[in-house]
């Protein structure tokens, strides 16, 4: 080699060294915002009262952060993995009622055996056995998580492994909802029917009416969401998650570098609807009624229009468009109840018509004039292609 040649490569080396650690530096200095951004988001979480306070109280924001968990999971399926379900009201409905199940049973006067709508209803002397595990808090936690995941888990490999996509899936979950309500409401005697379970004047030891237990709820939903979202962009951001969001932008790309598919898509499910089944189990302490109508066809829709307001697969656009949404929601009712239909109709289709990418597509526009629209070809390349290099390597 001559000098000439040597001093050539060591140049080379020299540039592709100074690149490799500018991109680490830059690397590092964006895990430190996005780590920055997450505490700040934290933070304000616990001010979210006090900034906006004014017809919506301590306990209304605490449901407000359920349903933000509830989008979070929501957007695991649908934002990430493509999965448009309209049914995740079935994985809210049974976290809900699994808690609302202990709650009842906290409630039972001392001297009763049964719940009082069970002896309205029916002719019962013992408490059922589908009740009795939920005497205890710690099952009731457990089975709220492990029951909606494993229904999804199940309604996935059934409905993945025959390639059913799209708006078929979106149907399907649809009828799921549907089905799940008409079942609660057809089993009076075990679970009240439309009426739901209510009345509820104790939640984890604590009087429904006292001023201090508003507060703690909100601080345990409020602790929650942020584990949960932590929990979620560790998720997406992990291998797994490039691998669903690949499967979501080409599947059969992904089945030729060796992937199932449908397993893939079958276990973000069984995750989004455990998230589900977490909100749905800290909501019924707080909201007081666990009731067939907050599960149905129609709260599902609303529940998909949140993140999508939002801005889907952002996770921070779920968490946004949940909580101002509910927030919009109370706040024009309290001030003209005869108008939030009218509201919420505009908002959804502007969002639809006017802004796909919904308040983050917004945020990230301003912050970037340059790529306002998303490039398809790129974004469905570029994960499969990393995973192509993993696969080879």
């Amino acid at each position: 080699m001559t000098p000439a040649m040597s001093t050539a490569a060591s140049t080379t080396v020299t540039a592709v060294s100074t690149d490799t650690i500018a991109d680490t530096d830059r690397d590092r200095a964006h895990r430190w915002r996005r780590r920055g951004a997450f505490v700040l988001f934290a933070a304000v979480i616990w001010l979210l009262p006090i900034l906006f306070g004014g017809s919506v109280d301590t306990r209304t924001w605490a449901e407000f952060m359920c349903y933000a968990i509830l989008a979070v999971g929501i957007d695991i399926a649908w934002g990430y993995g493509g999965m448009l379900t309209l049914g995740h009201g079935v994985f809210f409905g049974l976290g809900a009622y699994a808690m609302g199940m202990h709650v009842t049973l906290e409630n039972v006067p001392k001297g009763a055996t049964l719940p009082s709508f069970m002896s309205l209803y029916g002719d019962r002397t013992s408490l059922p056995l589908l009740w009795r595990p939920f005497s205890s808090l710690w099952f009731t936690i457990v089975a709220a998580v492990v029951v909606p995941a494993l229904v999804g888990a199940l309604l996935g490999l059934l409905v993945f492994r025959r390639r059913v996509r799209g708006p078929f899936f979106a149907l399907l979950t649809q009828a799921t909802a549907l089905v799940f309500s008409l079942i609660l409401i057809g089993n009076l005697p075990l679970t009240a029917g439309s009426n739901g379970l209510t009345g509820f004047t104790t939640v984890f030891g604590r009087s429904k009416y006292d001023g201090a237990t508003n507060r703690w709820l909100f601080n345990l939903a409020a602790v929650v969401l942020v584990v949960i979202l932590a929990l979620a962009f560790v998720f997406v951001g992990s291998r797994f998650g490039r691998l669903l969001v690949a499967t979501r932008d080409s599947e059969d790309r992904v089945r030729f570098l060796g992937y199932n598919p449908a397993s893939v898509k079958a276990i973000a499910f069984a995750l989004s609807a455990a998230v589900a089944g977490v909100a749905g189990a800290l909501a019924a302490p707080i909201v007081g009624i666990v009731s067939p109508n907050q599960f149905a066809v129609l709260p599902s829709i609303l529940f998909v229009c949140w993140v999508a307001v939002g801005g889907r697969g952002t996770l921070w656009g779920a968490v946004v468009g949940a909580l101002a949404v509910n927030w919009a929601r109370t706040s024009v009712s309290a001030a003209r109840p005869d108008d939030w239909s009218y509201v919420q109709g505009a908002l959804f289709v502007v969002v639809i018509v006017a802004v796909p990418g919904g308040i983050a597509g917004l945020v990230g526009s301003a912050r970037s004039p340059v790529a306002v629209v998303p490039r398809r070809r790129g974004a469905t390349t570029q994960p499969a292609t990393e995973l192509h290099a993993e696969a080879a390597s």
